[in-house]
Parts: structure tokens; sequence; C-alpha cells
């Protein structure tokens, strides 16, 4: 997918932001919604395209925690523009019934015309109350790196733990440890110093849960949601390869700190992501962008 350049949004979070003050949980929401609304399918352009030495991309890996003997019923929560659903549908066909939750309509749509199957329900409607989906009716719960974006985190969870049958999965692709990859460190760092020094309390109202960005306070969290269960962990790592310029325009749009850059300094960000990838290239002039990832597997 070729996206165009990313456009300033200037959500009341952001204005928020901007006054030094601390944005609510609807502040998030409508910024959120105002991203993936100008943006549709933003993440999948470079998640898609990221792979590990097995060659797998994160939906790729996500989709394995799938038991076909033992899941019948998967959710796909925050399915966004469909890409994990296919993937499971290509893998398992109608082995499985496939329901996908998402808070944007505008990533909805980009779903029904990736999966025409009118099967395959999707519903619009927040993590925090998923009404649209019976109570025990699912053996296995999928969420692509989104639960790092929801906030508050233990309503998303309890209404996890509610759609779950006894012995269900929760399996989740997570941030992996940013210092595990110097190149994706440093153009974090990159694009992170460029949010701060533009909303000085940037850092301290960063999109989501903040113990949700690191598998051992997520992994507490589901424990105390879901008593007994066993949580693993696993940590992984994808990258894409490209010319400097290509990968620089690529990372710095999966990063959500970028839409909140005006022009001028989104501008300086590519330009110094740009230096930092071609500081890591190999002797063809392709460089390798990293990203750390975690893939966390909850049996109830």
């Amino acid at each position: 997918m070729t996206m165009h350049e990313p456009s300033h949004i200037d959500s009341r979070w952001a204005q928020r932001l901007r006054r030094g003050e601390q944005p609510d949980a609807e502040d998030v929401r409508e910024h959120l919604l105002a991203v993936h609304q100008r943006h549709a399918g933003f993440t999948e352009a470079i998640a898609r395209g990221c792979r590990d030495a097995a060659g797998r991309n994160s939906y790729e890996w996500l989709a394995e925690a799938i038991d076909q003997a033992r899941h019948r019923t998967v959710l796909d929560l925050a399915c966004g523009s469909g890409v994990l659903a296919e993937i499971c549908l290509q893998r398992h066909g109608d082995r499985v019934t496939l329901t996908g939750v998402d808070m944007s309509a505008d990533e909805l749509a980009l779903a029904r015309r990736r999966i025409p199957d009118p099967a395959v329900r999707l519903h619009q409607a927040l993590a925090q109350r998923m009404d649209c989906v019976p109570d025990a009716s699912m053996d296995v719960v999928l969420c692509h790196w989104a639960l790092t974006l929801m906030d508050p985190i233990e309503p998303v969870l309890a209404e996890i733990r509610r759609v779950l049958r006894p012995n269900g999965t929760l399996a989740a692709i997570i941030d992996g440890e940013i210092l595990s990859s110097p190149v994706y460190a440093a153009v974090h760092h990159v694009i992170y110093s460029a949010a701060c020094n533009e909303y000085p309390c940037y850092g301290e109202a960063d999109l989501g849960d903040s113990r949700v960005r690191t598998p051992e306070p997520l992994a507490a969290l589901i424990r105390q949601t879901f008593r007994d269960a066993e949580v693993q962990v696993e940590p992984g790592l994808v990258s894409l390869t490209g010319t400097p310029r290509g990968l620089a325009q690529e990372a710095t749009r999966f990063f959500y700190a970028s839409f909140v850059l005006p022009m001028e300094a989104r501008a300086r960000v590519l330009a110094d992501v740009q230096e930092v990838l071609s500081a890591h290239h190999g002797t063809d002039g392709q460089c390798r962008f990293d990203m750390p990832i975690h893939r966390l597997v909850a049996q109830l």
C-alpha cells in the first residue's frame, strides 16, 4: 500500500498538549479516530512488509496462535483494515467463524472491501464495551499491536474475559524492548524528541496505558483479570529493507507521534531519520529498519 504524506492532526488531544494540559480518555479516542480517518490502513503499510527471520510478518506470527483443533470462533479485536482477519480466513477458511471489532468506521470500510464475505462479521465498537459480541462466545481473541493504545485498559481486559469461553486464549502483539534494536531506538528517539519539542508534556500524556508497553506489567494485569491464566511472552524482531529515503518515510509514518508534527518539524524528522538509517546501510546501499515486538499468549 502506498501512503500519501501524513497530514498534521490538530485534534483536541493535540490542542490540550499545546496548552500544557492533560488530555482525558475521550480526547485520546477523538485523536485516534482522526488519525485513522485521514490515514486509514497506515499501520499495515509497514507492518505487512516487516518480517522476521522465519519470513513471517507480525500478523502471520499472531495468527499462528489459532489452534485449529480447539478454536472455532475467533475475535479480531481492533481489526483495523482487516489484514489479520484476511490471513485467518486464508489459513482456516470455513473451519472458523471470524468476528472483527474496531472503533474506526474508516478502517472497517477498508476491512469490508478486503473481506466481502458476509460470514465475517465486522462491528464498530469500543474495546471497553463490545455489546455486539455475546458472552462466552469466543475461543480465541487476537489483538495486533492495539492494546498499547487502549486506555483505560482494565475494562478492555474485563470485556475480553466476558466474551471468551472457559479455557479460551488471548493472543496479542505488543511493543518489544526498544533498546534491543539500536536502529529502532535511534529512530524512536528522533521522532519522540521532536514531538516533545512541539508539546513539552507529550511524554507525560502518550497514547494508551504505560503498563501495556512492557510485557511484565501487562502480564500482571492479565493475571489479575484471568486468575490462574498461563501467560507466555515471546520476543521477536521484524525488519524492513529499502533505500534510506524511502525507508525513512515508511518508518516515520508508523509512529503516531509523527501525526502531531507540523510540516516543518516533520521535514526535519524525516531528514534525521534518513541520516540514522544511512549510517546502517549495507554494501548494496539498502538499509534495514528493525522493529522489536513481543507475542503474548494467555491461556485461560
